[in-house]
């Protein structure tokens, strides 16, 4: 049996994991690179050929752990993707949108590319394989025992994260002999106010813990919420325009709450507008509405008032391009776009034309990866390049850590307490410092945590009646050049064939390209019995 880390090794993002045990192959998220360098790393081959993966299982719909899904379909993945409901209605906002996003940037690249004679550039993938995907999607409840694959046992857990959310909790069996592996998945706080407090588990041989926010403390909610009202009530005084960048699913519906919540206590003005300028985010908050049974206490009892909490007075969607770029004529109002990181939609319009103005006010309520404009905004950029143009940063600028949907270090240290038989705790989905201090911080509780690196394999060696010893969880080393070489050309070989497979028709049964076709067959023959023979 082994754990395989592909992704979010010492950063958040990527998340990526592959199990193997009896024979079957197992991914536990396929998650997009965002940040620095993101367009090479996503469109880099898997290290592992996606025809031979057997199953996906899915902790939640956020992109950087749901969105290389349609590209593993493109490049040959046909097996089942499991998930809870709302996770499935939530990737099928996130994934057709993020297709027809990356068609608009490969036609722009393509344009500028061709006046410099380069070559086009193409989508990492297109709207059919985003339905191909979506396709393959089987929702799970929460907390029922299912079997993917003959050999694996899973459930799904409440992680408390964002709607639909799961901590997976992984069986493995081979030879008679078990093991048990669980998954974090992104952890919402102990405390939290939109969804239902994180499950927590008491037993494992190996724990994938994320570590986001693993050396901070998020501000209490009530000081959050102080903070919060403290910048909108000065910026609102002040007849500003406020952009606050917001990711689609979860951190919009939160604000829209908030915002009620200050209407509710006379802290603003109905009069004033609220923006929802995200096509994608009012989708995701009709999928929102749909489950408010799973929602916590808190919003249960704006319910039980009659209250819809994300729509407070004033809302306007926002659906066109030509209606979002006519709020540059507002001059006082909040605008709430995407993407949250500012990497692309709607709001890097809206800072094109109001960063460089002073009675602007940008409020970040969410994590800015490394690489990103969000990221050069809030350590400080006084001039930034956005949209092709280069602008100076006059405006007010607010970062508010409390509304995070992750759980901080002592949130961490709760749920990892919880484990009573001595799991081995891998740490990852954090940047260095994060993921270390958590690690540290683990192992000064008296229980074991590495911090692992791009594919660092962990061999799980389940105990035995006969032994009666403890399961063991070895970190080995990092696979070697040659054999990550060897499965990238695999890869790209699988790519090619998924292709060629799509154009059968046109190709017939004559001509150069079939025998083209046997010869390379014959060629992956002899490759195939050369791997076989001992070296």
């Amino acid at each position: 049996m082994r754990l395989r880390i592909l992704g979010a090794a010492e950063e958040v993002t990527g998340s990526n994991y592959l199990i193997e045990a009896g024979g079957r192959r197992v991914l536990v998220d396929c998650g997009i690179f965002q940040g620095r360098d993101e367009d090479r790393r996503n469109r880099e081959p898997f290290a592992f050929v996606p025809s031979g993966i057997d199953a996906i299982l899915l902790t939640h719909a956020h992109m950087d752990h749901s969105g290389r899904i349609p590209l593993l379909v493109k490049q040959g993945f046909k097996g089942r993707i499991l998930a809870t409901l709302p996770t499935t209605e939530l990737c099928e906002v996130l994934w057709q949108d993020s297709a027809k996003l990356m068609k608009e940037e490969a036609e722009w690249r393509t344009k500028k590319n061709r006046r410099k004679g380069l070559e086009d550039v193409e989508p990492l993938y297109g709207l059919e394989d985003a339905q191909s995907a979506l396709a393959m999607l089987s929702a799970i409840s929460y907390d029922d025992v299912f079997e993917p694959v003959p050999g694996f046992r899973v459930r799904f857990r409440d992680a408390g994260h964002i709607l639909g959310s799961a901590i997976i909790e992984v069986w493995l069996k081979e030879e008679g002999r078990e093991a048990k592996v669980v998954f974090s998945g992104d952890l919402g706080p102990q405390h939290t106010v939109m969804e239902r407090n994180p499950a927590f588990i008491e037993d494992a041989d190996v724990v994938v813990v994320e570590s986001t926010y693993g050396n901070r403390l998020h501000k209490s909610n009530d000081e959050t919420r102080a903070e919060f009202r403290d910048v909108m009530k000065t910026a609102l005084r002040g007849r500003s325009k406020v952009l606050i960048p917001t990711f689609a699913v979860d951190r919009a519906q939160r604000i829209l709450y908030e915002l009620t919540l200050m209407q509710q206590e006379g802290l603003f003005k109905d009069g004033i507008p609220v923006f929802f300028d995200s096509p994608m985010g009012v989708k995701a908050t009709e999928i929102y509405k749909a489950h408010m049974s799973l929602m916590s206490a808190e919003i249960q009892e704006q319910l039980r008032h009659d209250v819809d909490p994300y729509t407070p007075s004033g809302l306007k969607y926002v659906e066109s391009v030509d209606d979002s770029r006519a709020i540059n004529d507002v001059p006082s109002a909040i605008v709430m776009a995407g993407s949250g990181m500012c990497n692309g939609g709607r709001i890097v319009h809206h800072l094109k034309h109001n960063l460089w103005k002073d009675n602007t006010h940008v409020v970040f309520v969410g994590y800015q990866a490394q690489g990103t404009l969000g990221r050069r905004l809030v350590e400080g950029e006084k001039t930034v390049r956005v949209a092709g143009e280069e602008v100076e940063v006059k405006a007010t600028l607010h970062t508010i850590n409390g509304f995070s949907a992750h759980a901080d270090r002592d949130d961490l240290l709760t749920w990892a307490s919880n484990f009573s038989n001595s799991p081995l705790f891998v740490v990852t989905h954090g940047e260095p410092i994060s993921a270390e201090s958590l690690a540290e911080a683990i192992r000064s509780q008296g229980q074991s945590a590495v911090v692992p690196v791009i594919g660092q394999e962990i061999e799980i060696r389940p105990a035995t009646p006969e032994t009666r010893t403890e399961t063991l969880a070895i970190p080995c080393r990092v696979p070697t050049a040659p054999c990550l070489e060897t499965v990238k050309v695999l890869g790209e070989i699988s790519t090619l064939v998924s292709s060629l497979r799509e154009k059968a028709s046109e190709i017939g049964e004559t001509g150069d390209v079939i025998s083209l076709l046997v010869s390379t067959r014959t060629l992956l023959e002899t490759a195939r019995e050369r791997a076989r023979k001992p070296s």
